[in-house]
């Protein structure tokens, strides 16, 4: 006989049908197909790229990435911190990023004498200003 909104995740929950969600997704798929999939991909490899030469440009900052051809997404990490304190003082400035541990990339990151990296990744949608505040951000941290 009475209602209690939950108080944790659970709340947004809907019953029966989603429909934020599906209206977000079909707005999603409209703007990927009138952008098309060549165009996203040279943005978020370029945004990628210039996320990668900001940090390199950073004393004491070390970009992990291997291979010929990279994505937009960026390991680092910076010489004296640990990577979680890096995460949690990007969040305290609205930047979001995870960790990632070797516990998790036996086959990359433990192999290479890494514990655990900073992953940052851009999208289509971020611009060269948020990647430059990035790097000041990542610059003000050592």
């Amino acid at each position: 006989r009475d209602y209690e909104v939950r108080k944790d995740a659970r709340r947004f929950e809907n019953w029966e049908c989603f429909y934020a969600g599906k209206l977000g997704l079909g707005v999603a798929i409209d703007q990927y197909l009138a952008l098309g999939e060549a165009a996203i991909s040279a943005r978020i490899i370029d945004l990628g790229a210039e996320l990668r030469r900001g940090l390199r440009a950073i004393d004491g900052v070390t970009v992990h990435d291997r291979g010929p051809e990279q994505s937009g997404i960026v390991t680092f990490s910076v010489a004296g911190l640990d990577p979680k304190n890096i995460r949690d003082a990007l969040r305290a400035q609205a930047i979001n990023v995870s960790v990632s541990s070797g516990d998790y990339s036996q086959m990359d990151l433990i192999k290479r004498g890494l514990a655990s990296v900073v992953r940052a990744s851009v999208h289509a949608y971020n611009t060269e200003a948020e990647v430059q505040r990035f790097c000041r951000a990542i610059g003000h941290l050592g």
